[in-house]
């Protein structure tokens, strides 16, 4: 596992076994190795196999994390709705840990939907998602993490991401920059 980028975890780092989805904690004093450095999460191998690590966890493996500030506070935005270029491209931020392609050029973003809430000035986002296999345990973190994007976004008030299965995802789905990024074109 001799790379550049094996590192040694500085403390106990809390982390998501993938595909399984289940919590862990990696040991301070593990060497883990980056294999993805996506979307402000890192995907390592270690003894135990592949797990995500937050970028919130990203000083116990000596990374920084630039977070990005929305241009105005949560909840607040400009006369009217959310652009909703400005949540496809948050959405693009978001990748499965397996895969560094985002969710987006993946084909995994069934709709996106923005609609006022009762609140006037205020709006909600619905995302449907799906994922590469229906029992892969990422789902419920790429879904929260594609929530967190969304609610970047100015003028979003409340965002819902859904997990659907049908359709059935397939590789056509896949966008042609996605398709170039895994080599298939």
């Amino acid at each position: 596992m001799a790379t550049n980028d094996d590192r040694t975890v500085s403390r106990n780092c809390p982390a998501t076994v993938v595909p399984s989805g289940e919590s862990i904690v990696i040991p301070e004093g593990a060497t883990i190795s980056i294999t993805h450095r996506l979307g402000g999460n890192f995907t390592v191998l270690w003894a135990m196999g592949m797990a995500r690590i937050s970028g919130s966890e990203s000083d116990a493996i000596g990374e920084t994390v630039t977070v990005s500030e929305p241009s105005t506070a949560v909840g607040e935005g400009p006369d009217g709705p959310p652009e909703e270029i400005q949540i496809w491209d948050q959405l693009k931020t978001v990748y499965d840990p397996e895969i560094p392609v985002n969710i987006v050029d993946l084909g995994l973003v069934y709709s996106l939907q923005v609609a006022p809430t009762e609140d006037p000035g205020r709006y909600q986002v619905e995302v449907q998602l799906t994922l590469t296999a229906p029992g892969c345990g990422m789902g419920p973190a790429i879904a929260e993490d594609a929530r967190m994007r969304v609610m970047e976004v100015p003028g979003v008030a409340e965002a819902n991401v859904e997990l659907v299965w049908d359709p059935p995802w397939n590789q056509d789905m896949i966008s042609e920059e996605g398709k170039m990024e895994l080599g298939m074109i």
